[in-house]
């Protein structure tokens, strides 16, 4: 029985043609997934899943493409184009990845989690990143991320473990009184036995994830998907390189936090400090 690839479909995005293209300029070449991930940073089976526009290439992916290609910077100018369509779907896919996962880590740099946030925590963000938006786009906005919550209370809840840098709880989002009560949201979860909250204090200095948010989701069957995340974009880690290498700077950073009852404690020592 000979192998048949799956159909491609290059007209229905930017993602899907620089797939086929990847595939069409690989056979002309005659080298095989297996050849092509020996010439680049990526397995066999993540080439084959960015050949059928189920993964997207990383940063850097697509000049190793044209380096070996000889392409003059084709598939570089190509991942411009995927790169303004991907964050919709890309997050679409993280949320649903969330929803299916058994053990979710999360390092926090910069402010508490989605999964953590108060109501006047999330309306404070909500409103702070869209000083134009309707009261009613931003009340949509903080509903939805505080249905996500649900997945922490309902019968069988992930595994959560949270590193929350010191910045997270220094800084009074929303003034004093609302940070009050989040800051008192984050002891009360410390306390569910299904969730692990230990805080990275400043003394700790430098590390790799200094600055950043990331997420490590873990399926029932032992898959994890990386999820780094900005202001205004996130993006999605399957290849099992990026994904090991993200694990084991979330490791070494844990080994480095505060114990969940000195962590608590801290929470606490930060809260009674803020101003009436």
């Amino acid at each position: 029985m000979t192998f048949e690839p799956n159909e491609l479909t290059p007209h229905r995005s930017a993602r899907h043609f620089y797939g086929a293209d990847l595939r069409r300029l690989r056979m002309l070449a005659g080298i095989s997934l297996a050849t092509l991930a020996g010439e680049v940073p990526c397995s066999k089976s993540q080439l084959a899943r960015i050949e059928t526009a189920e993964a997207i290439p990383f940063t850097g992916l697509s000049e190793e493409f044209d380096r070996v290609f000889k392409t003059d910077g084709h598939f570089a100018r190509l991942f411009g184009l995927v790169s303004h369509e991907i964050h919709p779907e890309q997050y679409r896919r993280h949320m649903e990845i969330e929803a299916r996962a058994v053990i979710i880590r999360e390092y926090a740099g910069l402010l508490v989690p989605g999964l953590l946030q108060t109501r006047e925590y999330a309306y404070a963000l909500f409103r702070a990143t869209a000083p134009k938006a309707s009261e009613e786009d931003i009340l949509q906005k903080v509903d939805a991320r505080l249905t996500r919550q649900a997945l922490l209370r309902g019968e069988n809840p992930p595994d959560h473990s949270v590193i929350l840098d010191e910045a997270v709880l220094r800084r009074p989002v929303g003034g004093p009184a609302v940070m009050r009560a989040q800051l008192a949201a984050l002891i009360e979860r410390s306390n569910s036995p299904t969730s692990v909250v230990q805080v990275l204090p400043f003394s700790h200095g430098e590390h790799g994830l200094l600055g950043g948010t990331l997420r490590l989701l873990t399926l029932k069957d032992g898959e994890t998907f990386a999820y780094e995340e900005s202001i205004d974009s996130g993006t999605l880690m399957e290849d099992r390189e990026r994904v090991d290498e993200r694990m084991r700077a979330y490791d070494l950073l844990r080994s480095h936090a505060l114990s969940p009852v000195e962590s608590a404690a801290f929470i606490r020592s930060v809260m009674e400090a803020l101003p009436a």
